[in-house]
């Protein structure tokens, strides 16, 4: 992947345009400032568990939580105050990038914290080349997913007791001037 190294930013004190900067640069930080306190940055898998069964399965038990599929993809979290409050896993298939076990703790829910995580995949998936950034969307989600520009397939399913949309959005090469 392209990311070079970490690129502090404070969208609160700096007129700093990083869309721009890493459209020019060809570059994704490894750390992303949102506020003061709240950044986002690559983790390892194991780092995305503990949220994952708090939001998406708490019924679960936390050993439940790793997937097969877990080496193979980029994770992502997003700190505030140094703790893990969204999670998000990434997996490319050539131009094609899934992203699966989206949670955002229910403390921090509704502060933007999910929409910035969302923004920082899709900007992520267009800087590797990526086409399409696609979901499986829980039903009780798809209004947020749907704010961001992705669209319906019509494609429903059920697993494990939740139904479930596939959503996509097409990624073209004036995305990360549109995430903003």
């Amino acid at each position: 992947m392209k990311c070079r190294y970490t690129l502090a930013f404070d969208i609160y004190h700096s007129v700093f345009d990083i869309n721009s900067f890493h459209q020019q640069e060809n570059l994704l930080p490894l750390s992303f400032y949102l506020s003061p306190m709240t950044y986002i940055e690559q983790i390892r898998p194991e780092h995305t568990w503990h949220l994952r069964q708090q939001v998406l399965y708490p019924q679960s038990k936390l050993s439940e939580m790793k997937m097969d599929e877990d080496d193979n993809g980029l994770h992502f979290a997003a700190f505030k105050d140094n703790l893990i409050v969204g999670v998000v896993s990434l997996f490319p298939r050539g131009d094609d990038y899934q992203f699966r076990k989206f949670a955002v703790d229910e403390r921090v829910q509704g502060m933007g914290i999910g929409r910035e995580l969302l923004n920082y995949i899709t900007n992520f998936t267009a800087l590797n080349g990526g086409k399409r950034l696609w979901c499986n969307a829980r039903v009780s989600a798809i209004g947020f997913y749907l704010k961001a520009d992705f669209t319906h397939t019509g494609r429903l399913f059920s697993k494990h007791g939740f139904d479930y949309e596939i959503l996509e959005k097409t990624i073209s090469d004036v995305q990360m001037n549109s995430n903003k």
